[in-house]
């Protein structure tokens, strides 16, 4: 049996003993990584920070509700974070639902560009774009959510999800485009 698997099957049954310690481990177990999920769906670092503690607590809260038959802890602990972010874009994003499909413009990207790339870079700009743009980008591009599965979860019709994400597209790549990319990171040394 999996030490991981061992260790989160003890904490989750602490954690539903409602006991300190286990959700306190629970907490430290998961935080980077949920912490980083939250950073790519929302704009700010508060509204990230915020998206995690409201996480963490659904996730106390209803933690009796896992099922391990269904699937695994992780995916369970991510659903809950990622819904937690949607809830907090969803009361910051404004969507538009008279905009056209027909805007789409294709920019070609030097690879010389993209050579420069590091994934901060590309997260920096992911987090440059508008609220409900950055929202769709997120759940279609990186969680591999549908149009459809985007709507019902946004509350936005299917054509107003495809817009979005050609329209993050569309600046993602005006974006790599232009010079700023070409900048180094301060945070990074480039070698």
């Amino acid at each position: 049996m999996n030490l991981f698997f061992k260790q989160d099957t003890k904490l989750i049954r602490g954690c539903k003993a409602n006991e300190r310690q286990a959700q306190e481990g629970l907490y430290k177990l998961y935080y980077a990584d949920m912490l980083r999920i939250c950073f790519r769906y929302l704009k700010s670092d508060d509204l990230a920070h915020d998206a995690l503690s409201v996480g963490f607590l659904k996730v106390f809260q209803h933690i009796h509700t896992f099922d391990a038959k269904k699937g695994e802890f992780g995916a369970w602990i991510r659903t809950v974070m990622v819904r937690s972010c949607i809830d907090i874009s969803r009361r910051e994003a404004k969507f538009n639902e008279t905009i056209s499909t027909d805007e789409m413009e294709e920019i070609f990207i030097q690879p010389s560009v993209l050579d420069k790339l590091f994934v901060e870079d590309l997260l920096k700009l992911i987090r440059l774009l508008p609220t409900a743009t950055q929202l769709v980008f997120n759940l279609s591009v990186i969680d591999g959510y549908s149009h459809k599965e985007i709507g019902e979860h946004l509350n936005i019709t299917e054509s107003t999800s495809r817009w979005h994400l050609t329209e993050a597209k569309k600046q993602l790549r005006t974006m790599l485009a232009s010079s700023a990319i070409d900048k180094p990171t301060e945070n990074i040394k480039r070698r």
